[in-house]
């Protein structure tokens, strides 16, 4: 599983980083064929008031392609629920390839 973390416009900190690399270490308890997993991490830019953390994630399956995005006041809380919602089209995904 090839992994690529981008941060658009700011400068992550290793913190971050490692906090999202152990999470993406679980997807592959849910599909074994996972090729490639992009995870972009976005300030969302609204005029004059508190910036929003953006969490989009892009998983790659032969055949199929995931992708989701979350966001809320924190990076950590914006990744949390887009990994949960990618952890839930696999596991449809993989259930209906299953029947």
């Amino acid at each position: 599983m090839n992994v690529n973390i981008q941060s658009v416009h700011f400068d992550a900190d290793l913190k971050l980083i490692d906090y999202v690399q152990k999470k993406l270490e679980k997807l592959n308890t849910f599909h074994d064929r996972i090729v490639k997993v992009d995870v972009y991490l976005k300030l969302d830019n609204v005029v004059h008031t508190i910036k929003d953390k953006v969490a989009e994630i892009r998983v790659l399956i032969p055949k199929h392609e995931f992708f989701v995005k979350a966001s809320s006041k924190s990076f950590e809380e914006s990744f949390d629920n887009a990994f949960e919602s990618a952890v839930n089209k696999i596991k449809r995904k993989k259930e209906k390839l299953a029947a």
